[in-house]
């Protein structure tokens, strides 16, 4: 089964702008460990949020178990 990454167009607040801007976000899925034997259960998703406006990048971790 392939999984998509498609972004959703919304705004949201920009702490960079300071206002409510457009963004693009999306779910990504980030390895946290460094190390390569581990790598494959170090897996966590991830909700990425880019200012259309500055290009401020958020990244916030969406499973805190």
């Amino acid at each position: 089964m392939a999984a998509t990454n498609d972004t959703v167009d919304m705004s949201e607040a920009c702490s960079s702008c300071d206002r409510e801007t457009p963004h693009d976000v999306r779910v990504q899925i980030q390895t946290e460990s460094s190390k390569r034997e581990n790598a494959e259960f170090s897996r966590e998703p991830y909700r990425v949020s880019e200012c259309q406006v500055c290009g401020t990048t958020t990244h916030t971790r969406m499973n805190n178990a």
